[in-house]
């Protein structure tokens, strides 16, 4: 958790930035100035986590409600477009099926929201992975109804889930997408875990997106890849992730996530702990 709120804050704290000077700290290894506050992603994967602490696994009621309540107590922290109207809807107590279902023409939300929440779970059903698939989904769709976002979020769990358990770095993406249901953003899983681990980010993003359409399929696929080439390095995998640009605070935040499961924040400097927003 705290590494999700940790590359939250770190990724808004470059959206933030003119775009010429972020490339250059970046490219120096210089971070923005402190204070970072963190975003909806950490809002909402707290809200997720006290579910699981209350209820021992996915009660959709009590998150529609735990979702609701976050955004009511604090509506500005980022929160996407369409997620105003259905947090709002949840509070005033419409059923979130009927909530979620009737966003872009019944089809549902595909964004990357239910992926950037859902590695602290993950961690917490790391010893079944059959579970860990189940609760993921399930915790997706009180919010996005979409097939393609419930896959998002299954990956990023099952990925979270599989650092902490220790797998070697070269299996994550193979092993994540094989567990991943059948959708595009198991395709584009599979599509890089053919680059090497060795590439430029950079390259991996113009291939597979890094968040710029803040959907599941243009934001897993290459979150899950820095990831792998940064498994037991977690600044350095940070650093990866946002020079690509994009929707830094979410695919920082889902990097912060699953690397954090392996090598918790012992190697973060103190500088950027200070800088942090900090969690209850």
């Amino acid at each position: 958790m705290r590494g999700l709120a940790l590359g939250d804050a770190f990724g808004e704290s470059w959206l933030l930035q003119p775009s010429d000077q972020v490339t250059a700290a970046l490219g120096e290894r210089r971070v923005a100035d402190g204070p970072w506050p963190w975003t909806d992603d950490t809002a909402m994967a707290l809200a997720l986590l006290g579910v699981l602490r209350q209820h021992g696994h996915v009660d959709q009621d009590a998150l529609a409600t735990a979702f609701a309540d976050s955004y009511a107590a604090d509506p500005y922290r980022s929160y996407g477009g369409s997620m105003h109207e259905v947090l709002r809807s949840l509070g005033r107590g419409e059923p979130w099926p009927e909530v979620t279902r009737r966003k872009f023409g019944g089809m549902g939300s595909w964004g990357n929201g239910a992926a950037m929440r859902v590695a602290p779970l993950g961690a917490w059903f790391a010893g079944d992975l059959d579970t860990v698939a189940e609760e993921a989904g399930r915790s997706a769709q009180v919010t996005h109804a979409h097939p393609e976002a419930v896959a998002g979020a299954v990956a990023v769990a099952i990925a979270a889930a599989l650092s902490v358990t220790g797998i070697d770095a070269g299996l994550l993406i193979t092993a994540t997408a094989a567990r991943t249901p059948d959708s595009e953003v198991a395709s584009r899983l599979r599509r890089v875990s053919r680059v090497a681990l060795t590439a430029d980010p950079r390259h991996v993003a113009a291939m597979v997106g890094c968040g710029e359409q803040i959907s599941a399929v243009d934001t897993v696929p290459f979150t899950i890849w820095c990831a792998a080439a940064h498994l037991d390095d977690l600044p350095e995998a940070l650093w990866a992730t946002a020079s690509a640009g994009g929707d830094t605070d979410t695919t920082c935040a889902i990097v912060g996530g699953i690397v954090a499961a392996r090598t918790g924040l012992d190697a973060v400097p103190a500088a950027w702990l200070e800088a942090c927003e900090p969690i209850d």
